[in-house]
């Protein structure tokens, strides 16, 4: 039974003096299929701003804000409401010939999905590649799906997540070397790791709901949430199949999509500039409410 959210991403940008804005990449919808609807959406700015609504490389949508005239805030607020429905990952089939380790993507396959096969980031001691095969049964057969399944439990379990407000991610060998990062560093670790060993994986961004977080009270139900990062896995017969390291969760009604891509930083949120003296700048303040209607 499908269930519906109201999601509210607000983010304000503040300033000591008034500044002048340039264009800001906004991705904020939901990227829609058979497992999740969008039923509404709202985009509002302040100040003023001209929107272009476009479709990036990967179709996602992107909304391109242009703030008007100068202040000393600016704010954007995306809100919509979605139907999601469960999403499997343990219960769907992979073909026969992808069910163990290692297996070999079709030609037309490894054509498509060639970017999301090639490592980005160097692994010259080979510590990622180690890392990564310690997945590999040595006593028998390994699962292609199982060998996905423990590294994703085990990052979740061995390493230490760390929020941290600056942007980027950092790379999967600081990652391992400090034992602990950011939901992007996880997702990032997991889809190297998974490419060294011949799995394609894209980088997928979007938000998270805790239903431990609803809290029926005098205002009504509340529901808190922030903006999460995970990976898909591309497995024939199955096809892009989630997974999230940084809460061990495998799909589930949990974890609504926005973009998809084949890097972390092409994935942002909010990115854009703006024109001022170089100590206006004040800091950002991000609230996401994710609540179950």
């Amino acid at each position: 039974m499908p269930v519906r959210y109201d999601i509210t991403h607000t983010t304000v940008y503040s300033y000591a003096q008034p500044v002048s804005f340039g264009e800001h990449r906004v991705m904020f919808r939901p990227r829609e299929s058979h497992d999740l609807r969008v039923l509404a959406t709202d985009l509002e700015v302040s100040p003023d701003a001209d929107v272009r609504m476009i479709q990036d490389p990967y179709s996602n949508s992107v909304a391109l804000v242009q703030p008007q005239g100068e202040a000393t805030e600016l704010k954007i607020v995306c809100s919509f409401t979605i139907e999601h429905a469960h999403s499997n990952n343990l219960e769907l089939p992979l073909s026969p010939s992808a069910e163990f380790f290692p297996f070999a993507y079709s030609v037309d396959e490894r054509f498509d999905l060639e970017h999301y096969l090639r490592p980005h980031h160097d692994d010259p001691e080979g510590k990622l590649t180690a890392w990564a095969r310690q997945f590999i049964r040595t006593d028998g057969p390994t699962g292609t799906r199982d060998l996905l399944v423990q590294m994703n439990q085990h990052i979740r379990n061995k390493l230490t997540y760390a929020a941290r407000d600056e942007e980027g991610t950092q790379s999967p060998l600081i990652t391992l070397a400090r034992s602990a990062g950011s939901c992007r560093d996880f997702a990032l670790l997991m889809m190297e790791a998974a490419r060294r060993l011949g799995v394609a994986t894209r980088f997928v961004s979007g938000y998270l709901y805790d239903p431990s977080l609803d809290d029926a009270g005098e205002d009504g139900i509340v529901g808190a949430g922030s903006t999460h990062a995970w990976l898909q896995a591309y497995l024939p017969g199955a096809g892009w199949v989630p997974f999230d390291p940084t809460n061990n969760l495998l799909g589930g009604y949990h974890l609504v999509r926005v973009g998809v891509a084949r890097d972390p930083k092409q994935a942002a949120p909010i990115a854009g500039s703006w024109y001022g003296e170089p100590d206006a700048y004040l800091g950002m303040h991000v609230d996401v409410r994710v609540r179950r209607i």
